[in-house]
């Protein structure tokens, strides 16, 4: 958000922050989505670079296109475990994973 914009929000009464505040998110909580999140991020990324269809991929893991979209999506319902082994039926390398869980 621009500092104008905040400012403005901020002088009419209004409370700006982020979602872990919003959320009442502890550090570890934080961190923990955040990881989710490049985890999904790094199964889309590597599905597009491979030229697989969700679809695709799916099938390869015997899995349907919804559960894909909900992986990349970060989906609660989506394991840490099932994102790595996602990420390595992709051909990701031990160095991929770390720059997907480092940012």
């Amino acid at each position: 958000m621009k500092q104008d914009k905040r400012n403005r929000l901020e002088k009419a009464g209004w409370r700006v922050g982020n979602a872990d505040e919003l959320l009442g998110l502890s550090p570890e909580e934080a961190e923990y989505i955040d990881l989710r999140i490049r985890l999904g991020e790094a199964v889309r990324q590597l599905r597009k670079k491979k030229e697989l269809t969700q679809v695709e991929l799916a099938a390869r893991m015997g899995s349907s296109q919804s559960r894909m979209a909900k992986a990349e999506a970060a989906d609660s319902s989506v394991s840490l475990d099932l994102l790595v082994r996602y990420l390595l039926a992709l051909g990701a390398t031990r160095q991929d994973l770390a720059r997907a869980i480092a940012g």
